[in-house]
């Protein structure tokens, strides 16, 4: 297997050297904007390369047809210290250096834990088989291809596209009708997410962004 170049987006850091800093990739889910259109999911099975029963991302409505219903965009939150990277007994799952979380497909080994590990139910396994033989994990890759030589056959085969080595935001970032799903580098969706709890006069923070990034991440 040749080795993986992975391509890692850059932000302009501050300070008189100008030096860069490997961008931190995040999401931001407003829930206050999401109208379970459905657009999200579409875009990234047309876009990646996803196994037939997987939902990288899903709208999720919370009380429905009571006062208070709440959609909910769930991909995979890429959390800065994910629980499904410290479980992994194999370290098929890992962190790319701008806090992807990837997984290895051929190290994974279809044990579970992540699965029960993560608090958004982002790894997901093919359906029909038995628990044990079911095949290994898949889930949202932020569209950033997997652990093979960006934009080969293999990669788009195994993982989906690499829009990230393209210079783009995920497909189901880019999609959204609402700006309910923004994705991007956490100074610029930190930004997003402070400018729209001001407006709104209300302090706390965005849908899973506590669990996924902790504070000051």
């Amino acid at each position: 297997m040749a080795q993986a170049q992975v391509t890692i987006p850059y932000r302009e850091a501050d300070g008189p050297q100008g030096k860069q800093s490997a961008a931190r990739m995040k999401f931001y889910i407003d829930v206050k904007r999401c109208i379970e259109c459905g657009g999200c999911e579409v875009a990234c099975k047309n876009e990646n390369n996803v196994p037939p029963g997987i939902s990288r991302i899903r709208v999720v409505t919370i009380n429905e047809g009571e006062p208070g219903e709440t959609n909910v965009a769930v991909p995979c939150m890429h959390c800065s210290k994910a629980p499904c990277v410290a479980v992994c007994p194999v370290d098929a799952l890992f962190h790319r250096p701008d806090g992807i979380v990837q997984v290895n497909k051929e190290t994974c080994i279809g044990c579970g834990y992540c699965l029960y590990a993560c608090p958004f139910g982002a790894p997901q396994f093919p359906k029909g088989s038995a628990f044990g033989a079911r095949g290994v994990m898949d889930k949202c890759t932020y569209c950033a291809g997997g652990a093979e030589v960006p934009f080969s056959d293999r990669e788009r085969r195994l993982y989906g596209s690499n829009r990230i080595a393209e210079g783009k935001l995920p497909a189901c970032a880019s999609i959204c009708a609402t700006k309910a799903l923004v994705a991007g580098d956490a100074e610029e969706v930190a930004n997003v997410v402070r400018q729209r709890m001001a407006a709104r006069g209300a302090g706390g923070g965005a849908w899973g962004w506590e669990s996924a990034y902790g504070k000051g991440l």
